[in-house]
């Protein structure tokens, strides 16, 4: 039997981020083998997480990427049991490990992306990351919903860590202060698209529905309906669409001229909220 030192075990709990107790036991049954000991408290991992994979992850955080040169972001909703893990700096650097995964590592698919090769370590899975937290944290960490943006992008981490918010650019503007701006526009206003081009098209036609019969039970002549219902459309457009909302750092300009005046243009966005669909 090999010698289980105190430098060995401390060694390995510097590696695993796993009790002392729990490393020297592993190097005991490995026979101080610290890889064969790495591959036990993995194995262990996975078998705790599976354990832990019925209860209930009401609580969580949302972590976020940005890599400039490679033109692309990631946002992930990271599903945890309780709000003292939720706000764990350990939680927070896994969350933020896995928005680069779905980054850099090809498609961004929440049904998929436990079998991906990790993008940090191309001789692990994301479920073996995945694992590995469960296995110090001792609660139930699921991977929620990922969304990659592609582009000139930014994106915004709200105080509280539960909403995430990034958007994608054209232009030559080089005012990031503005981009994190708009992005903590969207985390307040919630737009539902950028355009209105993009707003769901039963949505539209039911709100004009809606609207009209209004108009027409309020008794104004038929002649004016019309006119009447324009602006109505118009007013519901500005507060569900992003390019048309008021500005909230500047409510007299709308986020389309906002960033005009700055010299780009507003692509795309997404919202991530832990919980919300």
């Amino acid at each position: 039997m090999a010698e289980i030192t105190a430098a060995l075990v401390k060694k390995l709990r510097e590696r695993s981020g796993l009790p002392m107790m729990e490393c020297k036991r592993a190097l005991t049954e490995t026979n101080g083998d610290e890889e064969k000991a790495m591959d036990l408290l993995r194995k262990q991992g996975a078998a705790a997480a599976e354990k832990k994979a019925g209860r209930e992850t009401s609580e969580g955080r949302i972590g976020s990427y940005v890599d400039k040169e490679k033109a692309s972001a990631g946002l992930v909703e990271i599903l945890c049991e309780t709000a003292p893990t939720a706000s764990n700096p350990e939680l927070r650097t896994f969350a933020d490990m896995i928005a680069k995964h779905v980054a850099l590592a090809g498609d961004a698919n929440a049904a998929t992306i436990e079998s991906e090769v990790f993008v940090d370590d191309r001789g692990k899975a994301v479920k073996d990351v995945l694992h590995d937290i469960v296995n110090r944290i001792r609660e139930n960490i699921k991977i929620g919903r990922v969304v990659r943006l592609q582009g000139r992008s930014a994106v915004y981490i709200h105080h509280t860590g539960k909403i995430g918010v990034g958007i994608t650019v054209e232009g030559d503007g080089n005012d990031d202060a503005l981009l994190n701006d708009i992005c903590m526009h969207i985390a307040a206003m919630q737009p539902q698209a950028v355009t209105r081009d993009g707003m769901p098209a039963d949505a539209v036609a039911k709100e004009e529905e809606i609207a009209r019969e209004q108009i027409q039970q309020s008794g104004k002549p038929d002649h004016l309906v019309d006119k009447i219902l324009t602006g109505k459309m118009n007013r519901w457009f500005s507060e569900h669409v992003l390019l048309e909302q008021p500005f909230v750092k500047d409510d007299k300009q709308t986020v389309g001229k906002v960033a005009e005046q700055a010299g780009f243009k507003v692509t795309g966005f997404a919202r991530v909220q832990v919980g919300a669909e």
